[in-house]
């Protein structure tokens, strides 16, 4: 009997120390921070004067049906990618761009702090590898909207609708951990 116990109190440490629902700061602040951040892209397109036709801008679908197959802790490495580059992106020159200030700071608080809580949450802290695909579709961001587009209003336009996707996929895999 003695030995039962001690077999499902091991199987139920084991599960809840490999399952996506150990970590409180998904339960409790995820979605929070997930809202603030959709709320905040939404103002800015809000504040932003011009509409614009989309560049050719392909989207990394590929890279989130792989992550979603991933381990939940491989999820959170993606998220916690995504989230710094999409921060590293909004720290270019966005002077051209007709949004306040104030919301774009307050969104790259709340993009960082997303991207700090769910760091907290992966177990093995180390560094690990970042998805260099990723990089890359960044980079590509980077250099053929924003640099060659001159850091324009259309072309952060432009960027904006694309980190708006990035928020709502990163949240539909994060939330996935917690099913």
């Amino acid at each position: 009997m003695l030995s039962r116990v001690l077999l499902v109190c091991l199987s139920l440490s084991l599960y809840s120390s490999g399952s996506s629902l150990s970590c409180r700061w998904v339960d409790h602040k995820f979605r929070q921070h997930s809202r603030n951040s959709l709320d905040l892209i939404d103002t800015m397109a809000h504040n932003s004067t011009n509409t614009t036709e989309d560049a050719e801008v392909n989207f990394p679908n590929d890279l989130y049906r792989q992550a979603s197959k991933a381990s939940a802790e491989d999820k959170l490495s993606f998220t916690v990618q995504i989230l710094e580059e999409m921060a590293a992106l909004f720290e270019e020159d966005h002077s051209n761009a007709s949004w306040e200030e104030n919301t774009v700071d307050h969104f790259l608080i709340v993009v960082t702090q997303q991207a700090d809580g769910l760091h907290s949450c992966i177990k093995s802290h180390g560094h690990k590898k970042k998805n260099k695909k990723l990089q890359m579709y960044f980079k590509r961001l980077s250099r053929h909207v924003l640099v060659e587009m001159g850091h324009s209003a259309e072309s952060w336009e432009l960027i904006r609708k694309e980190m708006k996707t990035h928020l709502m996929r990163a949240d539909q895999l994060v939330l996935s951990l917690t099913n």
